[in-house]
């Protein structure tokens, strides 16, 4: 059966080959996809078995979402709101959200973790990765996976999150327990393993354990690192060959130049910062060095409650120093690469069929109109 998104006023293909600009944009444009796959980009008026008329709107490729913690129970609205006060941000509220989680019934957890994934699809995610975390013993941390494995591909084993209360003062053998019997029960059901590396939760030599740990286990590998301050995370992610380093909010001249030289993707969370009243990463500088970068969402009730990838687009384009280009290909390209997806991302051939139809003529309407629900449309 194939299929043809056709009166395409404005088609954004990431491909600079096929159209104009780094988006490869193309006017007037139709896409014809079969059995899930791009087979044809051309101009308007294609055939295929099914049409969906674009009305001269603009497409883009689907979005995709390489950092979210989507399996949890409860909310930290409380904490929000004394952040907002002043209260500074120090990543403790995981484990009122591991208490909860823990406590919860699994069809809970399931239905909802099915409505986050419907909320992002809304926004135009079509792709989300799904990290345990909110377990943190063996029976919770596999639920959780099992759990995010019913709805996304892209699933990640966090059992380093942070160290549960009953390891308070015993950080080692927590570490030892993750990279042993919690392993090896959760590979089965993930293709990454993370680890938090930031004061408070695991230095560079625990981090490094988890790590290992997970290659040796045939994962590949994620770190959260230099989001409270500046620390060792960087320079690890891009020593063991990382596919993505997530926050990279504190990032030291030497932090920029190891990303630059690496295939590590420094994944910018904006709507963590905009939560915790951190700075903003400024992306200028890790884009100009040569760095690869994506945006994601880090949806989670703490510090970043959101599902909504254009609006993280809105705020790297306000606050981080983005054109909206490149906060376009953060949000579509930049996120394949930080899960190592090339059929992700792009509207090429051969390329996966996931599509966005904007209520819009123009991609710029993302950072111009914030907080206006734009997407008319979600393909794939």
């Amino acid at each position: 059966m194939s299929l043809v998104v056709d009166n395409i006023g404005l088609l954004v293909t990431n491909d600079p080959g096929l159209g104009r600009g780094p988006l490869g944009t193309i006017e007037d444009a139709s896409v014809v996809v079969e059995d899930g796959v791009v087979v044809s980009v051309g101009r308007r008026g294609q055939a295929a078995d099914e049409r969906i008329d674009a009305a001269g709107r603009c497409v883009l490729p689907g979005f995709v979402d390489s950092h979210s913690h989507l399996v949890f129970a409860g909310d930290r609205a409380e904490e929000f709101t004394a952040r907002m006060a002043g209260t500074p941000y120090d990543g403790g509220g995981i484990r009122v959200t591991t208490e909860k989680t823990r406590s919860s019934a699994t069809s809970e957890l399931i239905d909802l973790t099915a409505q986050r994934v419907a909320e992002a699809r809304r926004s135009g995610t079509t792709t989300i990765e799904i990290k345990s975390g909110y377990g943190l013993n063996v029976a919770d941390e596999v639920r959780s996976l099992e759990v995010a494995s019913t709805f996304s591909t892209e699933t990640t084993f966090l059992g380093a999150h942070l160290v549960p209360a009953e390891f308070e003062g015993r950080t080692d053998d927590y570490v030892d327990l993750v990279c042993g019997e919690m392993l090896e029960a959760t590979a089965p059901l993930a293709n990454w393993i993370d680890v938090f590396c930031e004061r408070g939760a695991f230095d560079a030599d625990q981090s490094a354990r988890v790590l290992d740990a997970g290659r040796a286990a045939g994962l590949g590998l994620r770190l959260h690192a230099n989001q409270l301050g500046h620390g060792p995370g960087v320079q690890l992610a891009v020593e063991k060959g990382c596919a993505s380093v997530d926050h990279c909010t504190y990032l030291s001249d030497d932090d920029v130049e190891a990303l630059a030289a690496s295939d590590t993707v420094a994944t910018f969370l904006p709507a963590t910062d905009f939560s915790t009243r951190q700075p903003y990463p400024d992306a200028r500088r890790v884009i100009d060095a040569g760095a690869q970068v994506a945006i994601a969402s880090n949806c989670n009730p703490g510090s970043s409650y959101t599902t909504s990838l254009p609006f993280c687009v809105a705020l790297a384009v306000r606050d981080m120093g983005m054109t909206i280009e490149e906060a376009v290909r953060s949000v579509t390209v930049g996120g394949a690469r930080a899960l190592r997806r090339p059929d992700l991302g792009r509207l090429t051939l051969g390329s996966a069929g996931h599509a966005v139809i904007l209520e819009a003529t123009s991609y710029h309407h993302l950072a111009y109109r914030p907080g206006v629900q734009l997407v008319a449309q979600v393909i794939g």
